[in-house]
C-alpha cells in the first residue's frame, strides 16, 4: 500500500515520485488529466490515480488510504487546489508537505528587468497586452485562456503553446483559437526551440508565468533576449513557506523510517575532452576514463576517433545533448552499467557542450533522482593546438566564435593584435577574408588550420587572400595577427569633419561627447538614436562596443543615406538604420535600455510615453536649443515618473584664424538634458542596463 500521497501534475511531482521509487518508498501520484498520467513513468513502487477531485473527494481518498503524509506538488498558480489539499489533510490529521517550485527566477529577473513587464495576475496581463503590438506567444497553459480569448483583438494575434492533451486542445477550440495558432507540445523547451517558435510565428511579445527552472523560465527569457522581444511575466502568487525537494525527501524518509539514499551504487560519469581527435593527443586521464567505461557516448565522429580505446564489451551511444543523454544514463543505471564516459571535442572548458551536460547532471543529483560521481577530464583545445603548430603564444589572444553566431571580426582585428577564430567551416573563412580585405586589413597575417591532428591536417600562412584558395570542407580554425592594432578607443572623440554631412543637421562634437557620457551606455545595451540626422551620435555609440546594439531612427531619405554611409566608413556592423517616424516605427524594435532624442518633430511626449511602454526604466538624453523645449521637458517630468534628472547648458567657443591671430567664435548654447524613467520615481545611478551585473 502507498505510504505517500502526491498531488502532482508538475515536473516537481514527477521528479519526487521517481526519487521516492528510487528509495523504494511506495507512493500514489494523483494527476488531474490523461496527459498527466502519460508523462508519469510507470514504475515499481508507484500507483497513478487519474481524475480531478474537489475537497470532499480528496478527504475521502486520504481517509481510506494508508498514507503517512500528503505532498502538495501542484502548480504554484493552482491556489484553489492547494487550499483544498491543505483542508483535507488537516481534517484527516495527515502531515501536509508543500513542495515548492524552486523558481530560481530572481537572478533572471534581475538581469533582464529592462525587458520584463511584471504583472500581478491574468487580468492585468490582458490589459497590458492590449497596449503592446505584435503577435503574442502565450506559454501559460490553457486554464486561463478564456481571459485572453475574450478580447477579439488579442485573440486574433494569440499563439498558444499548450500540452498535447485532448483537454487542452478542446479548451483552445472552445475559445475559438484557430488551429494554425495552437502549438501543442510537451516540454522541456530549450532556448533554441523557443527562439525558433518566436521567429516562425513572428512573435512580438512573450507571456510567461514566474515558473522557474522546471517551467523553462530561464530558457524563455534568453530566447526573448536573443530575438529582441519584451516579456510579460505573471508573478508567482505562492506565499513563502514551502519546502525544497531535498527537505521534502528528508521529511518523508524520517516518516517512513528509511535511511537516506538508495541501495544502488552511485554511477561514475566522466565528461571527457578528447582534443582534436587523434588518440596521440588524448590525456592519460582521458584514456583511462574511456577504457574503464562500460558505456561511451558522444557524436559519431568522436566515437570513431576513440574506437581503439573503448572496451570491446562497452556500449557505444550517439548522444551528447542532455535531453538524449539523461534517458540513456537512467537506462544504464537500471541495467547496472556503473561507468559511463561522455566524449567532447577539444577541451571541456572551451566552447564545449560539456558545460550544459554537467549542469543537467548536477541538477539530477540535486533533485535526488541520480546518485553519481561526475568527473571532468580536460582535453587539448583547437586554440592551444594551432598556436603550438604555428609556434605562437596565445595567452593574449582575443577569442571570437562565428560558429552559429554573428561576430564583427574586422572590428576585433582592428583593435586586437591576436584574434583566434572558431568558425563553422570553409565558407566562414572565405567570407571573413573578403571582409578583411574590404576593410583595408589586407596586410594582416592569418594562420589557418584544417582537420587539425588528423592525417589530412594542413596549415596555411598568409594574408586574407589565402582564404580564397580553400577548397575542402571540414574542420577549420584560424589565428589572425595584426601587429599594428591600436586597441579600442575608450572615449568618444570623432571630430565633426570626419562625418559626411550633406545638408542634414548634426549634433556638434562637444555636445555629442557630453551627451554620450550622460547616457552611460554599457557594452550590452540596446540604444535608440531618435532623430539621428547624419548618425553622428549613433556611429560614435556603435564604436564604443561591438556588443552594443544601436538603432538610428530617421524619417528623411537623405539622412538615412548619410547614416548608412557614415556607418560604413566607420566599419560598424552593430548599427541598424530605421527609416520611419517616431514613435510609430519603434514598436517592432527590441526593448531599449537607453535613448537619445536629437529630434522629436514636435512629438516629444508621445516618444517618451512609447519608450516608457517598452522599458519603464529607460535612460534618456536629449538636446534642446530653445527655452520652450526645456520648459516642455520640465513639464513632462511632472507627468512622468523620473529620476536622476540633470539639465546642463553648454556654451562652446572655437578658435578661428583671422590673419595672424586666432579669435574665439561662439556656438549657440545647448541644453543637455538627461534623466531616467522609473516605475516608482526612484532609481540608482545608471540603473536601466542591469545585464552588466551578471
Amino acid at each position: 500500500m502507498a505510504e505517500i500521497l502526491i498531488f502532482s501534475g508538475t515536473t516537481e511531482g514527477r521528479e519526487l515520485a521517481e526519487a521516492l521509487c528510487a528509495r523504494q518508498i511506495d507512493c500514489m501520484a494523483s494527476v488531474a488529466t490523461e496527459y498527466g498520467r502519460e508523462v508519469m513513468r510507470q514504475q515499481e513502487h508507484l500507483v497513478i490515480r487519474e481524475g480531478r477531485m474537489g475537497e470532499p473527494e480528496m478527504e475521502e481518498l486520504m481517509r481510506t488510504g494508508t498514507f503517512l503524509a500528503v505532498v502538495d506538488a501542484t502548480h504554484p498558480y493552482a491556489v484553489e487546489v492547494t487550499e483544498h489539499i491543505k483542508e483535507s489533510a488537516k481534517k484527516t490529521n495527515l502531515p501536509y508537505l508543500r513542495l515548492s517550485r524552486s523558481t530560481a527566477a530572481e537572478r533572471e529577473i534581475a538581469e533582464h528587468e529592462w525587458m520584463i513587464h511584471t504583472v500581478a495576475d491574468t487580468q492585468e496581463c490582458v490589459e497590458l497586452l492590449s497596449k503592446l503590438p505584435g503577435n503574442i506567444l502565450l506559454t501559460t497553459g490553457s486554464k486561463e485562456l478564456h481571459a485572453y480569448a475574450a478580447r477579439e483583438e488579442i485573440r486574433e494575434r494569440l499563439f498558444v503553446r499548450v500540452l498535447p492533451g485532448v483537454e487542452s486542445i478542446e479548451i483552445c477550440h472552445r475559445e475559438q483559437i484557430p488551429g494554425k495558432q495552437i502549438i501543442a507540445m510537451q516540454g522541456p523547451f530549450g532556448t533554441e526551440l523557443n527562439e525558433a517558435l518566436i521567429r516562425q510565428y513572428d512573435i512580438g511579445v512573450l507571456v510567461t508565468k514566474e515558473s522557474g527552472q522546471a517551467g523553462g523560465f530561464p530558457e524563455k527569457i534568453r530566447a526573448a533576449e536573443h530575438t529582441k522581444i519584451p516579456v510579460v511575466m505573471i508573478q508567482n502568487p505562492e506565499q513563502a513557506g514551502g519546502m525544497s525537494m531535498e527537505k521534502v525527501l528528508s521529511e518523508i524518509e524520517t516518516l517512513c523510517g528509511k535511511k537516506s539514499g538508495t541501495k544502488r551504487q552511485p554511477l561514475q560519469i566522466s565528461l571527457v575532452g578528447i582534443g582534436m581527435g587523434n588518440t596521440k593527443l588524448f590525456t592519460g586521464e582521458a584514456r583511462e576514463a574511456i577504457g574503464q567505461a562500460k558505456a561511451v557516448c558522444g557524436a559519431k565522429r568522436l566515437l570513431a576517433a576513440a574506437d581503439t580505446l573503448i572496451a570491446p564489451d562497452a556500449e557505444k551511444r550517439e548522444a551528447y545533448l542532455p535531453a538524449d543523454l539523461l534517458p540513456y544514463i537512467y537506462s544504464c543505471r537500471e541495467r547496472k552499467i556503473g561507468r559511463i564516459a561522455i566524449l567532447f571535442s577539444g577541451d571541456t572548458g572551451f566552447y564545449s557542450g560539456a558545460e550544459a551536460v554537467y549542469k543537467a547532471l548536477q541538477e539530477e543529483v540535486r533533485l535526488g533522482k541520480l546518485q553519481a560521481g561526475i568527473t571532468i577530464c580536460p582535453g587539448i583545445s583547437s586554440l592551444s593546438y594551432l598556436a603550438a603548430r604555428a609556434g605562437k603564444s596565445w595567452q593574449d589572444a582575443k577569442i571570437v566564435s562565428t560558429h552559429g553566431r554573428e561576430a564583427d571580426v574586422t572590428a576585433y582585428v582592428r583593435s586586437e593584435e591576436n584574434v583566434f577564430l572558431i568558425v563553422s567551416g570553409r565558407s566562414d573563412l572565405i567570407r571573413i577574408g573578403e571582409e578583411l580585405e574590404a576593410a583595408g586589413l589586407s596586410g594582416v597575417e592569418l594562420t589557418i588550420g584544417y582537420q587539425l591532428s588528423y592525417r589530412e591536417e594542413r596549415i596555411w600562412h598568409g594574408t586574407p587572400e589565402v582564404c580564397r584558395t580553400l577548397k575542402d570542407d571540414g574542420l577549420y580554425a584560424c589565428l589572425i595577427e595584426n601587429p599594428g592594432a591600436q586597441g579600442e578607443t575608450l572615449a568618444p572623440g570623432v571630430p565633426d569633419r570626419w562625418f559626411v554631412r550633406g545638408r542634414v543637421p548634426m549634433t556638434k562634437e562637444e555636445i555629442r561627447w557630453l551627451s554620450l557620457c550622460r547616457l552611460g551606455l554599457k557594452s550590452q545595451s540596446v540604444f535608440y538614436d531618435i532623430g539621428s540626422g547624419t548618425g553622428s551620435i549613433a556611429v560614435e555609440a556603435a564604436l564604443r562596443s561591438k556588443q552594443l546594439r544601436v538603432y538610428a531612427v530617421e524619417h528623411g531619405e537623405e539622412a538615412c543615406g548619410l547614416i548608412a554611409e557614415n556607418a560604413s566608413r566607420a566599419g560598424v556592423k552593430n548599427l541598424v538604420v530605421v527609416k520611419g517616424e517616431a514613435p510609430e516605427c519603434l514598436g517592432e524594435l527590441p526593448v531599449p535600455t537607453h535613448a537619445f532624442i536629437g529630434g522629436s518633430g514636435g512629438r516629444l511626449r508621445e516618444i517618451l510615453l512609447a519608450l516608457r511602454e517598452k522599458n519603464p526604466n529607460v535612460r534618456v538624453v536629449l538636446n534642446a536649443v530653445s527655452l520652450e523645449t526645456v520648459a516642455e521637458v520640465v513639464a513632462l517630468w511632472k507627468e512622468l515618473l523620473i529620476c536622476e534628472e540633470e539639465i546642463t547648458q553648454i556654451a562652446v567657443s572655437r578658435a578661428k584664424k583671422a590673419g595672424s591671430h586666432h579669435l574665439m567664435q561662439a556656438e549657440n548654447p545647448i541644453y543637455v538634458i538627461s534623466f531616467s524613467l522609473s516605475e516608482n520615481g526612484e532609481g540608482e545611478e545608471q540603473k536601466p542596463d542591469r545585464r552588466e551585473e551578471r
